[in-house]
């Protein structure tokens, strides 16, 4: 009876153990997949963050007949989005595309750099004459002035919305003078140069004429510059007005009136009405997780570091 007591005894006991092992290999194989299944879930974050998904993503929405839209938003300016570093590849992916019909350029930019927005025009004109069955036509959401208008002038249309805004076709460059503040204050300043206009325009001496000059002779030529690239872009379309290249800025119903826009439009009616394919596929180039991380750190650094202020800001299409 002893023995039977302990076979039985045992049993269970070889049961409870072989049960508890099977309970552990359960929970260790649900660990390892949930381990797992976490490790996914991050690397499709980070391959969405770096950009990895999102190139293919358009490679695959252009597999059929589109227009192409590509962004142009905010200041016009080295290491932006609407730069002629990130602009013009998105533009040449756009028109290289065997399946695009028509380029929409969508722009909502105050202006900025001339040489982003003049890198941006030639490569646009570029273009055109290259693929001359695909047409770019531009579309302004709610401003497209003065650097913004640099580019825009390279299209083979103009579309606003008519209180958009338009124009300010124009040359600045800006800066403060604290000669009298100093003199209040009783500060001396101390400029020292090789070179008898190194430190024209400092802020904190007074202004030579001659030097004033020579800066409105620079500003007056690259406004010309702008005069230029915008009558051969628009041509006979632009009506003759003393104010157009005054840098004034205009709604976008007047701005046709004057001829530099050709129409009232949006992407969405352009894509249907212009193009005939209402079928949008967007090329811009984004900025993936890496990039806005250097410049970041970059920015940290500089920020970090003593340097030699700017006594100048450069000439500025805004």
């Amino acid at each position: 009876m002893s023995d039977q007591n302990n076979s039985w005894e045992r049993g269970v006991l070889e049961k409870l153990a072989l049960s508890a092992l099977k309970e552990q290999r359960r929970t260790r194989h649900w660990g390892i997949f949930f381990k797992v299944l976490t490790f996914a879930y991050l690397f499709i974050l980070l391959a969405i963050f770096m950009g990895w998904i999102g190139d293919r993503e358009s490679a695959l929405k252009s597999s059929g007949k589109h227009t192409a839209l590509v962004d142009m938003q905010g200041v016009i300016a080295p290491d932006t989005m609407a730069g002629a570093d990130f602009l013009i590849p998105s533009l040449q992916d756009a028109f290289s595309d065997k399946n695009t019909q028509g380029v929409i350029l969508r722009i909502n930019s105050p202006g900025g750099s001339p040489v982003q927005a003049g890198k941006i025009n030639d490569e646009i004109r570029r273009l055109r004459a290259k693929h001359t069955d695909i047409p770019l036509y531009v579309v302004v959401e709610d401003i497209c002035a003065s650097g913004g208008y640099y580019v825009a002038a390279a299209a083979d249309k103009i579309f606003v919305d008519k209180a958009s805004m338009i124009g300010s076709i124009g040359v600045l460059m800006d800066g403060f003078g604290f000669t009298g503040t100093m003199e209040k204050l009783g500060v001396e300043r101390r400029l020292m140069t090789a070179g008898e206009n190194k430190g024209f325009l400092d802020p904190f001496s007074p202004v030579v004429p001659e030097q004033q000059k020579f800066v409105q002779e620079l500003l007056s030529e690259i406004h010309q510059q702008f005069i230029d690239v915008v009558k051969l872009g628009r041509g006979e379309r632009l009506k003759d007005s003393p104010d157009t290249f005054s840098g004034l800025i205009w709604n976008g119903q007047k701005g046709v009136e004057m001829g530099l826009a050709d129409g009232l439009g949006s992407v969405e009616s352009v894509a249907r009405d212009v193009i005939k394919e209402e079928n949008i596929v967007d090329f811009t180039k984004k900025e993936n997780f890496a990039d806005r991380l250097a410049k970041r750190l970059g920015a940290g650094v500089a920020s970090a570091l003593p340097g030699f202020a700017s006594q100048l800001n450069g000439a500025s299409l805004r």
